[in-house]
C-alpha cells in the first residue's frame, strides 16, 4: 500500500525531466529564431533565459506561486485551531511543521508548494474553513502534507514557473514575428513556417510536460494522507464539498490550478470538453471511490 515516503526517489527524477524538458523547448525556440532572424543573439539570450528561470522555478518558484495567489501567513492567535491541526499532523507525517498560508478566496480549495520539507508551505483558502468540518479539515492538510512527503510539491512548484516562462517567451516571439520590424517575405518560408508552428504548439507542450508530472500523484496524497488521519472518509467527504463548490476562485489560472487539491476553476468548468482534455486532475468521483474502499 502507498506510504508517505512513496516514490520520493521517482519525483525528484520527474523534477529533472521537468526541468530539462522545458529547457529544450526555449533552446529550440530560441533556435528557430535565430535562423529565421539570422541572429544568433537570439539563441543565446534563449540559453540565459531558460538557465535563470531554471534555477528561479528552484530556489523562488514557492514565493511566486505564493504571490500569484495572494496567499498571506496565518496569524497564529487567529487561526490556533488550524496550526494545531497542521503541527500535529506534520509530528505523524514524522516531517519539520510547514509554513501555514491563508488565501482569502470563498472557493473551498488548498495546495502545498516549496522545494523540501523544510521550506514547506501550506495555504488554504477561507472558503475551506468556513464549509469543512474538523474531520475533513483534517483530511485535506494530511493531503497536503503527503505531497510534502512524497516530494511532490517540488515538481509541481517547478512546473508554475516554467510553464509561465514558455507562454511569456513564446508571445514575445509570436509579437516579433507579426510585427517585427524585418520584411518576412525576405524569409526562408519553410523556416518561417515551422517558426511559428513552433511558436503556437510550445504552450501545448509545456501543458503536456506539466501533465507528464502525473495524475496519479493525487491518488498517492489521498492514500497517504487517509493514512496520517486513520480516516479516509473525512477526505472523501472534503472532496465532495470542495468539487460541488459552483465558482472558481478568484485568481484562479492554469499555471498553477495543477497545485491545488481540487480544479480551482469551479463545478462548471469541469464539464467542459476542452477541460477535460487538459485536467491537472483525475474525477473527483474515481478519488472519492478510491477512499471508501480503503482499509485503515
Amino acid at each position: 500500500m502507498a506510504s508517505l515516503y512513496t516514490h520520493q526517489a521517482a519525483n525528484i527524477r520527474k523534477t529533472w525531466f521537468l526541468m530539462t524538458g522545458f529547457l529544450v523547448i526555449i533552446v529550440g525556440l530560441g533556435w528557430l529564431m535565430s535562423q529565421l532572424y539570422g541572429n544568433a543573439a537570439i539563441l543565446y539570450g534563449a540559453i540565459a533565459f531558460s538557465l535563470f528561470m531554471n534555477v528561479t522555478a528552484y530556489w523562488f518558484s514557492d514565493k511566486i506561486a505564493l504571490a500569484s495567489t495572494g496567499a498571506k501567513p496565518a496569524d497564529e492567535n487567529q487561526y490556533r485551531e488550524l496550526h494545531r491541526i497542521l503541527e500535529n499532523l506534520a509530528i505523524t507525517a514524522g516531517i519539520q511543521k510547514p509554513r501555514l498560508y491563508i488565501v482569502d478566496d470563498p472557493a473551498p480549495n488548498a495546495f502545498a508548494t516549496g522545494r523540501n520539507a523544510k521550506h514547506a508551505v501550506v495555504a488554504v483558502t477561507t472558503g475551506l474553513l468556513a464549509r469543512l468540518d474538523r474531520s475533513e479539515l483534517e483530511g485535506v492538510i494530511a493531503h497536503e502534507l503527503s505531497h510534502i512527503g512524497n516530494r511532490d510539491i517540488l515538481v509541481m512548484t517547478v512546473a508554475v514557473v516554467l510553464a509561465g516562462a514558455v507562454a511569456m517567451l513564446t508571445d514575445i516571439f509570436l509579437r516579433i514575428s507579426f510585427f517585427g520590424g524585418n520584411n518576412n517575405d525576405n524569409k526562408n518560408p519553410i523556416l518561417l513556417i515551422a517558426g511559428i508552428a513552433a511558436i503556437i504548439l510550445a504552450p501545448i507542450a509545456a501543458q503536456l510536460i506539466q501533465l507528464a508530472v502525473s495524475r496519479k500523484r493525487e491518488f498517492l496524497a489521498d492514500a497517504s494522507g487517509a493514512l496520517l488521519t486513520r480516516y479516509p472518509d473525512g477526505l472523501a467527504s472534503a472532496l465532495q464539498k470542495i468539487s460541488s463548490y459552483g465558482a472558481p476562485m478568484r485568481r484562479a489560472n492554469h499555471a498553477t490550478a495543477h497545485l491545488f487539491i481540487s480544479n480551482p476553476f469551479g463545478a462548471h468548468e469541469r464539464g467542459k470538453f476542452i477541460a477535460k482534455i487538459f485536467a491537472t486532475h483525475p474525477p473527483v468521483e474515481e478519488r472519492v471511490a478510491a477512499l471508501t474502499q480503503m482499509r485503515v
